[in-house]
């Protein structure tokens, strides 16, 4: 059992983003659930369930050192007594990397446990393109 108390789903929502720059694997696995039942999905990548498979495919991202930085945008957090969830614009930098990566959009899912708030579900996508701004339409004259 991890020993980092997080009192906030907010406390464990930074000690994700903070374990995800640092490449650190331990404080990773430290924001999530320990039951089995948690779920995470990276953008083009499969459902992973479970400790094992969520643990192999950080260990695997991170294996290159961190070489990243993450930006949260327009966070909107949807609260409870037991369940929070957090939809958040995830801007990624890609030490090395020519074009800035495109934005992403992610729902994280916290539980409060025993021990503190733990992530069960992290689910990343691409974020749609903003829509261009319409140019103003010409005034109509009804005459």
């Amino acid at each position: 059992m991890s020993a980092k108390i997080f009192p906030t789903a907010q406390d464990a929502e930074n000690a994700f983003y903070e374990a995800l720059e640092r490449c650190d694997l331990e404080a990773m696995m430290a924001v999530w659930s320990e039951d089995d039942d948690i779920v995470c999905v990276h953008p083009a990548g499969q459902r992973l369930a479970g400790q094992e498979q969520v643990r192999e495919v950080w260990r695997q991202m991170f294996s290159s050192g961190p070489n990243m930085r993450v930006q949260i945008a327009q966070q909107l957090v949807i609260p409870g007594m037991m369940l929070a969830v957090h939809s958040v614009h995830e801007s990624i930098t890609v030490a090395g990397e020519q074009r800035p990566r495109p934005p992403m959009v992610a729902t994280n899912v916290y539980l409060r446990t025993a021990a503190g708030w733990r992530m069960i579900v992290h689910h990343a996508s691409p974020a749609q393109a903003p829509a261009a701004e319409a140019a103003p339409a010409e005034p109509k004259i009804l005459h």
